[in-house]
């Protein structure tokens, strides 16, 4: 039995005529550029992430990119961030002339370590841009100190946890930005690229929508000097329907993981073989399913081999990464990021996953152990 990683097809079938009708409200009104549908998307993901504000924008990537605009920071700035995320986190400080500064990472959760944060605060600290990885939030209550007796801005990367949330706060309303992805991937994703930006503050969102436009208001008429960060319509009319089917579908991920650990319980894979993933927050959200595994790469190739799908989130730290190669970290520097990178790997986890689909994965990850202890 093939698993694929994601299988949007089958989301799309569930609710393909909600989807076709409001793509279709598009196209007769032929209002592509923000207008009354990104209002309305924007007014309902506000209030789902518990934010007096929201801003739709082009892209998880464009969403922090702006946020760090906004504020002014840029060369001779430094941010603080998690070296173990995609890469959009540090290149939006590089791409406005700051310094990245890596963290290093819990290992239980993989989020920036706030006992580490302290000792990299220095003169030019500007910001924190912690990572909200896979679905569960950071421990934004020690990051929030911190940030408070430094005079730090906090900006959450929040692209992967829309509706995470824990002690009764969701992901984007802690810090003083949260910067979420529609990457048809994510939890909520859209029909291409997409993001959203919520803030507390209503000079800061005024602000960004100015930004998003190319800093122009009134038309043609420019008081910073922005871009085309603008969502389009038919990305918001996508996510308002998809936003009606989150909570459903984050139950089924959860479900999904629940699953997971009852099956790999009782495959008799030999200890340490596979270390599933600790939820520390209240509400996980799960976007994905990541273990750590044993042999990791011959794991990986045994279950593409099988038709089973499964990826490495990430291969290569940031701080290792060549591009960034100037800023002098080396190997070793940051212990944990780099060994979540050699034995990480992600497993199907989307809502329409059914229970042969799991018991297949863990089949066939038993019998890769398996023919290891045969060998």
């Amino acid at each position: 039995m093939a698993v694929p990683l994601l299988d949007l097809k089958a989301q799309y079938q569930n609710i393909k005529d909600e989807i076709d009708e409001a793509v279709q409200r598009v196209f007769t009104s032929q209002g592509f550029i923000l207008g009354p549908e990104v209002e309305a998307c924007e007014q309902a993901l506000a209030a789902y992430c518990g934010s007096p504000h929201a801003i739709g924008v082009s892209s998880g990537s464009d969403a922090l990119l702006m946020c760090l605009m906004a504020e002014g920071i840029g060369p001779g700035d430094e941010v603080i961030t998690s070296p173990y995320t995609f890469f959009a986190t540090g290149g939006a400080i590089w791409r406005v002339g700051a310094k990245p500064v890596f963290v290093d990472i819990c290992p239980s959760s993989y989020n920036l370590c706030p006992q580490k944060i302290e000792s990299a605060i220095t003169a030019a600290t500007r910001a924190i841009i912690p990572v909200h990885l896979y679905g569960q939030l950071a421990e934004m209550e020690a990051i929030m100190a911190l940030a408070r007796d430094h005079e730090l801005l906090v900006i959450e990367d929040a692209a992967q946890a829309i509706g995470a949330e824990h002690q009764g706060t969701r992901a984007g309303s802690i810090g003083d930005y949260g910067c979420f992805s529609f990457f048809p991937s994510k939890n909520l994703g859209g029909a291409g690229d997409g993001g959203l930006i919520t803030t507390g503050n209503a000079d800061r969102a005024e602000r960004l929508r100015r930004l998003r436009n190319h800093g122009m208001h009134p038309k043609y008429y420019h008081s910073d000097v922005g871009g085309n960060f603008r969502l389009d319509a038919i990305q918001a009319a996508v996510v308002s329907v998809k936003l009606k089917h989150l909570d459903t579908w984050t139950e089924q991920r959860q479900a999904n993981a629940v699953r997971y650990r009852a099956l790999f319980a009782s495959a008799g894979l030999p200890p340490d073989a596979i270390a599933l993933p600790e939820v520390t927050v209240d509400r996980h959200v799960f976007n994905q399913f990541v273990v750590r595994a044993q042999h990791r790469d011959a794991l990986r190739q045994h279950l593409l081999n099988h038709q089973v799908g499964c990826e490495i989130y990430y291969p290569v730290p940031l701080h290792l990464q060549d591009c960034f190669a100037s800023l002098g970290y080396t190997e070793g520097a940051m212990p944990e990021s780099e060994r979540a990178a050699r034995e990480t790997l992600a497993l199907p986890i989307f809502p329409e996953l059914t229970d042969d689909q799991a018991k297949e994965v863990v089949q066939a990850i038993a019998t890769f152990y398996a023919d290891k202890q045969q060998a």
